[in-house]
């Protein structure tokens, strides 16, 4: 007691700082070294007024990522699938007997739930060009059952068997129901056994894809024209004037 008395507040404040550490902490002859501090955390300098974040280039890049994910969607968008059954015109259109049944029930329950079509019948489909594999094994002049819904294809192909299926993308359905023209006859056959009437030959007409808005224009111009130049043989006709 008497040395502390001589000593003073000396002793108090000329602690070594080497006793007292930041990454351990003592009390009494116990240490604890859990409650120390991380060597690893970096030091702020107090003397600085701003912080300043670089985030330029993660923000460019998650802008540009945003953008190509955009495109990628509206290119997917601006195109649909289509999926198709194909084989010869004469097996689609006059041997396969049930083929029509099943055509015109479907446009019945189309009809009856206010559905609009979704399939047609395409003669001479243009875009079997992008199938080669598929042309090889055709006889010509081929049909093709073509519809948005795959689901339903793949059941067609299971009914109709001995048909072709795949499917393909297209931007707009002038694009994927275009055909080259062609005329399709058959002849009744001479014997027919079976105890319902045949069917007649241009019943797939109300299933054909419907004629472009300017293919119609130009049809209804060249009818047009056509009556004109009746109207014209008519007057030359009354007035005499094919004497001159």
């Amino acid at each position: 007691m008497s040395l502390m008395k001589s000593l003073g507040a000396s002793a108090v404040v000329n602690v070594p700082a080497a006793a007292v550490t930041t990454t351990q902490l003592h009390h009494g002859t116990h240490s604890f070294p859990f409650l120390s501090l991380p060597q690893h955390l970096p030091k702020l300098n107090t003397t600085t007024t701003s912080i300043s974040w670089k985030t330029t280039t993660p923000v460019r890049t998650s802008v540009a990522a945003i953008n190509s994910s955009d495109t990628v969607e509206k290119e997917t968008e601006s195109k649909k699938e289509y999926h198709f059954v194909v084989a010869n015109a004469k097996f689609m259109l006059d041997e396969e007997e049930h083929f029509q049944e099943q055509l015109f029930e479907r446009v019945r329950l189309f009809k009856e739930r206010n559905m609009e079509q979704d399939f047609w019948l395409v003669i001479e489909p243009k875009f079997l060009d992008k199938f080669p594999t598929i042309t090889k094994r055709l006889k010509r002049p081929a049909v093709a059952l073509v519809s948005t819904n795959g689901t339903w294809i793949k059941f067609m192909k299971l009914r109709l068997d001995r048909v072709l299926l795949d499917s393909f993308e297209a931007e707009s359905m002038e694009e994927a129901l275009a055909s080259n023209p062609c005329d399709i006859e058959f002849e009744k056959p001479s014997n027919w056994v079976a105890p319902y009437p045949k069917y007649e030959s241009g019943w797939w007409g109300s299933l054909l894809p419907p004629i472009p808005q300017t293919q119609q224009e130009c049809m209804f111009a060249v009818i047009r024209r056509i009556f004109r130049n009746i109207e014209y043989v008519k007057d030359f006709t009354r007035f005499g004037l094919w004497k001159l």
